[in-house]
């Protein structure tokens, strides 16, 4: 009996499969088959990530560089202004020690040094503004309109 019920069983399994559905035969191009197609597809895909994340690279090298150098720059105006600073006091107590024209002398070299340091950190601020936001804007937008050419070509 209970062979019975697992042919039963087998056999209302089978009656409820659907139909296999036959193969289709792949759409062959006039340059090659489907698989020469897909596998050219992927190997140029594979060289435009490739290339993309070699233009990322540059992209952020240069920035890098900028960022580095605008730092460089306020390194050295806060060196200056630290020497400013310490020319400026030598300046005050030579002014109070004696009445002589050392101070001014003192003074004048200050008031330089604080002038070179606000032109350096001016031009650190203008190097680091250029080099902001720290992202590869060009590769972003390339890689935006490959998706965009990729999704238009899958539509066809």
């Amino acid at each position: 009996m209970m062979d019975t019920d697992t042919s039963r069983d087998g056999a209302a399994r089978s009656a409820t499969r659907a139909a296999p559905v036959p193969p289709t035969a792949p759409e062959v191009s006039a340059d090659g088959s489907t698989a020469a197609l897909i596998a050219r597809a992927t190997k140029q895909l594979s060289t435009l990530i490739r290339e993309e994340l070699r233009l990322a690279q540059a992209e952020m090298s240069a920035k890098g560089r900028r960022m580095g150098f605008g730092g460089g720059l306020f390194g050295a105006a806060g060196f200056l202004t630290l020497l400013a600073v310490q020319a400026l006091v030598a300046a005050a107590v030579a002014g109070l020690a004696v009445v002589v024209p050392v101070w001014g002398a003192a003074l004048i070299v200050a008031g330089g040094l604080l002038a070179i340091a606000a032109i350096m950190a001016l031009a650190g601020k203008k190097q680091i503004k250029q080099a902001t936001p720290p992202v590869p804007e060009q590769t972003v937008e390339s890689i935006k309109a490959d998706l965009a050419e990729i999704a238009e070509g899958a539509q066809r």
